[in-house]
């Protein structure tokens, strides 16, 4: 049977077609990667710089069979386009405010003191990547979400480093689309309900001035950071119901029946009926529509680099803040130790390095020093994070970890918990005092808990001493 396709417009149907073909022929080069060029930016002054950072996005959102951003996807897996696809890259913390402050900074969060969506005002703005290049000289801007409760510091509040400035207003669960208010440098800008009110395409807007009207004599560093695909999942208006009639891939862990080898704030979740089932992946199809005005800006924001002929000296990078659980272990949020939860999409695109897919395991404490690599910038503060610069470029894998580190300071549902995650294992130790052990290479779903299995002792003990050593740190 045929996968459907959105039904928005004619364009993204062959978009699709030509982005599924473009994924088979790609599988056969993903590992042709040797020696790559270093990356400049014109007349060898350090290379512009854009973020694209999605809110609460699914891993399996892209790439997907059925692409859900046909642009994206069909430009990140073209052969002859100069992007690297990370396959195993996970956040640090899987929950918006601390990862994206985890982001900024290359530091985790119990360094950042940014550990839960309460705790932004904590975050040190005067050693950040938006302070680290405004000092090497950048013309900086930030579109969209900055952290959350923002703006703790007061009406029109700035953090330093940043020259221009569109974020949003902390505001309901309800105003992420529409009637919202946007912070456009100290002049608070509300927006209603009306259909061009929709906020990825203000957005879209915003950041496309910025590309346009940035200094001609300076490098530009960009992070647009849209509120989309975070729930209530409302999609454009030109979307709604795009992916309604898409099969779904079915998790061996959705709605996990047998539970007993598995945390206690697991087991007390209900499993999922019929009806709710259904509605959980209902919002998992929402989720996927809410993505198509994020691909249609970044449509826009590649279209404008283009216009300028700025894109052979333009670093582009494409993430999430976290993953989300659509009902894999009977969990329908973020915030989980599992890998529907901290499995993250990220792709990089620099000019002059050949497509692949990476297989390197990475997180995103590595984001802010591989950007001040990039930028020729120096952190202010010691850093937690690599940069993948020379990974990227040279396919060099010197100073890489072979593990990341993840934790999460718990809530009212999921207690404290701590993370080692390699290819092989993800090792997990909460606060409750109970462990979790999942062997990657036979049981992907995490299903079967193996820490009280004592042929797995001596991973145990190695992981564990792995551990406690990032938590000393």
């Amino acid at each position: 049977m045929s996968s459907p396709t959105p039904s928005s417009s004619a364009g993204r149907r062959s978009g699709a077609r030509a982005a599924t073909s473009i994924a088979l022929a790609m599988l056969a080069l993903a590992w042709s990667v040797v020696l790559l060029p270093e990356v400049h930016g014109r007349e060898d002054r350090p290379p512009n710089v854009i973020v694209i950072l999605t809110d609460d996005q699914p891993y399996d959102s892209i790439p997907n069979p059925t692409p859900i951003m046909p642009f994206l996807q069909g430009r990140a897996l073209d052969p002859k386009d100069h992007w690297v696809v990370f396959d195993h890259a996970f956040v640090n913390t899987p929950l918006c405010c601390p990862s994206r402050a985890t982001m900024l900074t290359g530091r985790y969060a119990h360094h950042t003191g940014v550990q839960d969506n309460e705790d932004a005002q904590l975050l040190d703005e005067s050693s950040t990547l938006a302070t680290w290049l405004h000092d090497a000289g950048y013309q900086t801007g930030l579109v969209g979400k900055y952290l959350n409760l923002y703006p703790f510091g007061g009406p029109g509040y700035v953090p330093p480093g940043w020259d221009r400035w569109t974020a949003r207003q902390q505001g309901p669960v309800t105003s992420l689309y529409y009637d919202y208010t946007l912070i456009e440098q100290t002049r608070a800008v509300h927006y209603g309900h009306a259909e061009d009110d929709y906020s990825t395409d203000v957005l879209a807007d915003k950041a496309t001035d910025f590309i346009r009207q940035a200094p001609s004599d300076r490098p530009f560093f960009l992070w647009f950071a849209p509120t989309a695909p975070h729930p209530p999942w409302t999609a454009a208006p030109r979307d709604v119901g795009a992916f309604a009639g898409i099969p779904l891939p079915v998790s061996p862990a959705f709605g996990e029946a047998a539970v007993g080898d598995t945390p206690r704030w697991v087991r007390a979740l209900p499993e999922p009926d019929p009806p709710e089932s259904a509605a959980i992946r209902a919002d998992h199809r929402r989720s996927y529509a809410a993505l198509l005005a994020v691909d249609d800006a970044i449509r826009r924001i590649m279209a404008a680099v283009r216009a300028r002929g700025v894109l052979d000296d333009t670093v582009v990078i494409f993430t999430t803040d976290n993953g989300i659980a659509f009902g894999e272990h009977r969990w329908v949020r973020k915030s989980c130790a599992y890998d529907v939860c901290v499995r993250v999409p990220l792709m990089m695109r620099v000019p002059g390095v050949a497509h692949r897919i990476e297989p390197a395991i990475v997180s995103a404490v590595d984001l802010a020093p591989t950007i001040a690599e990039f930028a020729g910038a120096t952190p202010t503060a010691t850093v937690d994070g690599v940069s993948l610069a020379s990974l990227v470029t040279t396919g060099s894998r010197e100073g890489l970890s072979r593990e990341v580190y993840a934790e999460f300071v718990g809530d009212d549902t999921i207690p404290p918990w701590w993370e080692i995650r390699t290819r092989r294992f993800a090792y997990v130790e909460l606060g409750t005092g109970e462990r979790e052990l999942y062997s990657l290479r036979d049981d992907p779903a995490e299903l079967v808990n193996v820490a009280q299995v004592p042929a797995f002792g001596g991973e145990i003990a190695r992981l564990a001493a792995t551990l406690d050593a990032y938590r000393s740190a």
